[in-house]
Formats: C-alpha cells, structure tokens, sequence
C-alpha cells in the first residue's frame, strides 16, 4: 500500500494517472461500457457520447474559474459572461460570414478567431475595470457586466441573437465531421481535447511567475505589494487568461448543441460554476474536474428520477422534494459545505496523506499547518 503512495506521489505517478484516465476516455466511445442510473445507455451510442462530451466542457468552464476563485481568490458572479460569449459569438460569427465564398474551412477558422479576439478584448476590458475594486465590489461589477450581456442578448439586437428563443448554428460554414448525430464521436473527441487544452494551459498558469504571485497576492496582497510587485498586473493576466478559457469552452458548446441560448449568459450559470467548484474542492485543478462531472451527471440523472413513475407513485412528502432536482443538488451542496468543507478533492488529499493508526497525526498536521501560515510559507500548497 506504501509503495503504491508512493508511485502516486511521484512525479512520473502524477503523470501517469491523468494519462491513463485522458487514454481510457478516449476510448470509451469504442466500448461497451453501461452503468445502469449514471449514463442513459453504453457508452458506444450517441446519447452517452453526448453525455459525457457535455460534462467535459463543463469540466474545462469550471477549470477556468477555478484560475479566477481558487487561485486569485476573486469571486465572481459574471465568469458565465464568457462562456456564453464564445458560444454566440461564433454562432453570429458563421452567421455573418455564411454568404462569403471563402470556403468552409477558412470561414470556419475565421469565426473561431474573431470570437477568441472579442473574448479577449472584453475580457481585457472588464477585468481592467473590475480589478479596480476586490472583494463583494468585485463581484457586483463582474454581475454588473454579465447582466449587461444577458440584457443584450435577450433584446436582439439587429436580430442577431435570436432573443429568448437563442440562436443556432448554421452548419453550412462547419466542417461535415462536426455536424450530424452520426458525428457525434468526433464532438465528444473535441470536447474532451478542449478540456486537456484548458488543463494544460491552467497548469501552465499556476507553475508559471505569474501563477505564483498572484496565489501570494491573494493570501497577502501588502506583502506582494512591498516587495516591489504588482498584484493589479498579474490578477489582470489570470483574469483574462480565465475569460479566454471560458470563450473556448463556449465555441465548443455551441458546436456540440448546434446552437446555443440566453440562459448561458445568466448568472445562475455562474452560481452553479462555484457549487461545482466548492463540491470538487477549491484550490484543486482536478477537484474542479472531478465537481464538474458529478454535478452534471446528477443534473441530468436527477431530471430522469424526477419525471421516473417511481418518483410519481411516491407520497407527496417525499415526491414534491424529489420531484425538483435542483432541490436535491442544493441539499447536497449545503452538505458538502458543513460537512466535508474541503469538498470531494481535499477530503481525498486528507484521507490521502493520513496514514491510519497513527497516533497523533491530527495534532502534528495542525501543527504543520500553523507553521506554515506563519512564516508565510504555505502559498499555493492546496493547488498540488
């Protein structure tokens, strides 16, 4: 059991295993795979595929905020915003350029890079002024924007958002494997790329100087500030860096729905962003995956229990409750917040680095720990 921590501490076992889960997943739509109440059928149909290339997407959004929350500490109620920007922004994008002859390929390409360059510019823009204020401001200004947006939207302007009844894609601009049920193994491919894409580039950004001095300025910004370094910069470069990985997670939305509507725009949205977050554990780049997965796959089982003739024959004590699944993820993340504060991801790193029978352990760990905040060293510790 020892050598088998061990291996997993390494670092060729850290790794190994997110190699090994990257391969199996890719492979999943070529098996046969069915867990009867988790996935709606095996896992070489489409309605899994679907599933599953959903819930990845998911996965690469709440990566994003957890750059924003977990490593800034910046809450923000608006990171959804971007998300639904790179989502109708290429919808509009291919839209628009559907009647030039420049090809599929090329006005596909086109689209995708003048949704990126809008993100980025808005991101920039937003994060210049929000950044100006932290705390609950923060957080009103970001929801200031993102309500901006969702008014926007929801008007249709030009008649190019479609209003409430949202906007799809028009798949004459889009290459023929990203099109059609048959191809619904090439969108499940794309969207698990697009979440090795986001891992890769948040781990890019947390090893990174930047990454660094953002996670001290977030436990102590004076001490950054009288060595001479500027947290407004580096908070500006990951909140930016965040929206743009939220923009790439949306054009991949939008390609695997086929269109795309204003809820995505909302700050409910957001507000599930940090449930999913807070349930995988904050500060963990694969407690934001992990989080990620399990709240959508709850979602979307619980939307079958609801509406199952089992719930239906229950007594109304228990039917009504039943009946809502966002009742039951709300009492399940008001659990997980009194119960297991660290969530999924640091109640495994606890029992993880816990050996049993050992007595004592508890106090030398909370010892550790005091030492650590004390002499300031224990800066980006929980995003190991």
């Amino acid at each position: 059991m020892n050598s088998v921590r061990a291996f997993f501490s390494s670092t060729m076992g850290r790794i190994a295993l997110p190699v090994a889960l990257v391969a199996f997943a890719a492979l999943l739509p070529m098996l046969n795979i069915y867990v009867p109440g988790v996935m709606p059928g095996p896992s070489y149909q489409a309605g899994a595929q679907q599933m599953f290339a959903y819930a990845f997407l998911i996965a690469a959004l709440a990566l994003s905020y957890h750059l924003m929350f977990g490593l800034a500490g910046m809450l923000s109620f608006g990171h959804a915003m971007f998300f639904g920007l790179g989502a109708y922004g290429l919808a509009i994008s291919l839209k628009q350029l559907a009647p030039r002859d420049w090809g599929t390929p090329v006005t596909f390409v086109v689209a995708i890079v003048f949704t990126l360059v809008l993100g980025f510019v808005v991101a920039t823009i937003a994060g210049a002024v929000a950044l100006r204020v932290s705390g609950i401001t923060f957080a009103m200004v970001t929801l200031a924007f993102a309500q901006a947006l969702n008014v926007l939207v929801r008007r249709n302007p030009g008649r190019l958002t479609g209003g409430e009844e949202g906007i799809s894609v028009t798949t004459s601009v889009v290459p023929d494997a990203l099109v059609g049920v048959r191809n619904t193994e090439n969108l499940y491919w794309m969207a698990l790329g697009v979440l090795v894409l986001v891992y890769l580039i948040t781990l890019w950004v947390e090893k990174s100087r930047v990454g660094t001095v953002t996670a001290a300025a977030r436990d102590n910004d004076l001490r950054v500030r009288v060595l001479g370094l500027q947290p407004y910069l580096v908070r500006l470069f990951v909140a930016t860096a965040a929206a743009v990985l939220a923009v790439i997670a949306g054009i991949a939305f939008v390609l695997l729905q086929s269109g795309t509507t204003p809820r995505v725009t909302t700050s409910d949205f957001t507000l599930t962003l940090l449930v999913i977050v807070v349930l995988g554990g904050v500060g963990y780049r694969w407690g934001a995956i992990v989080g990620a997965l399990v709240y959508t796959l709850l979602d979307q089982r619980l939307s079958s229990l609801a509406n199952s003739e089992f719930v239906e024959n229950l007594p109304p004590v228990l039917h009504v409750p039943l009946s809502e699944p966002l009742f039951i993820l709300g009492t399940l993340f008001v659990l997980v917040v009194m119960f297991v504060p660290g969530g999924i991801a640091g109640t495994v790193t606890r029992l993880g680095r816990r050996p049993a029978h050992q007595p004592g352990i508890d106090a030398l760990d909370t010892a550790e720990e005091s030492t650590a905040k004390a002499g300031g060293a224990g800066l980006g510790h929980a995003n190991a």
